[in-house]
């Protein structure tokens, strides 16, 4: 119980008794009850008022040495925090809508009796990937604990992600060419693959014929990895703002699934890991994208900041 509340409640109890006694003193008066017998209960209510009056007194006194009365704080606004809880929240509910597409899909060819076993590798393998990206869309917030740089071949992971797709490439009948990839590079191999594999995504979506070519070129103490498509392009206006978060431009409207959350992580991975990304595109010919990586080691102020 608080100091305030202690007061209140000895000031309401004093009042209860007086009325109580000046009551008793009228109801006497009126019924001829014995003066003396009055003069007793009225003593009695005062020393009563007494002694709860200085017990009260004693908590108040122990309340303010032993337990000061704190003010409660008023919440505090965090807009930044708000800000990703809303982002979050956004990327899963858009997560949810996408991720239903393939699982129909898979459902009405598990219905058929004479399904096609192709194609529902196929959208079981998109159900995969999209389980993916949220799992490392969750990590995202903490990579900075999850990075690990060290020196790997170049051509080992572009290989590793290249057969992670290699369903995909032979379905649609996609030729990969591999140029020049003997190097290394200093990165974290997990994240790395990450983006290789949201690049290789994209350039695969919008890609119905033709070829996808990783070609490294060495320059100095880089390595530049081009990943060239030779899908339907890339409108110019929607060039610069790419690596946006949730843009989707006019091929992601035209698909109408695409979440523009994958180049921004590619971009958002790749400054973490101090590799520079760029893309060069022209309408109806195909797309270029660019990674710049180093080769030798990294120092901490060629990282961005975590």
């Amino acid at each position: 119980m608080g100091k305030r509340e202690l007061i209140n409640n000895s000031k309401n109890f004093l009042l209860g008794n007086i009325i109580i006694t000046v009551v008793l003193i009228i109801v006497g008066d009126l019924y001829d009850i014995s003066k003396e017998y009055l003069v007793y209960l009225t003593l009695f209510m005062m020393i009563n008022c007494a002694c709860i009056l200085i017990a009260n007194y004693v908590q108040i006194r122990k309340a303010k040495v032993e337990v000061p009365e704190v003010k409660e704080s008023e919440p505090v606004f965090d807009a930044e925090l708000w800000e990703k809880q809303r982002e979050k929240e956004d990327f899963y509910v858009l997560w949810v809508h996408q991720i239903k597409t393939p699982i129909a899909a898979l459902n009405l060819l598990l219905q058929d009796p004479d399904r096609n076993e192709a194609l529902c590798r196929q959208e079981l393998f998109k159900i995969e990937n999209y389980v993916e990206m949220s799992l490392n869309y969750l990590r995202f917030d903490s990579i900075s604990n999850d990075l690990g740089l060290k020196n790997y071949n170049l051509e080992s992971m572009v290989k590793q992600v290249v057969k992670k797709y290699s369903s995909v490439f032979i379905y649609n009948h996609i030729a990969v060419n591999m140029e020049s990839l003997d190097c290394n590079i200093l990165t974290d191999e997990k994240w790395f693959c990450f983006v290789l594999e949201q690049l290789l995504s994209n350039a695969l979506k919008y890609t119905k014929k033709g070829s996808v070519t990783f070609r490294a070129e060495n320059s100095g103490n880089e390595v530049k990895l081009k990943i060239i498509d030779t899908g339907i392009g890339i409108r110019s206006d929607d060039i610069p703002r790419l690596f946006q978060k949730g843009f989707t431009g006019y091929n992601g409207r035209l698909d109408k699934k695409a979440s523009g959350l994958g180049l921004y992580l590619c971009k958002s991975i790749c400054d973490k890991l101090g590799h520079g990304i760029s893309i060069n595109s022209k309408e109806g010919e195909g797309t270029e994208v660019c990674i710049t990586m180093r080769k030798e080691k990294v120092h901490t102020s060629d990282l961005t900041k975590m």
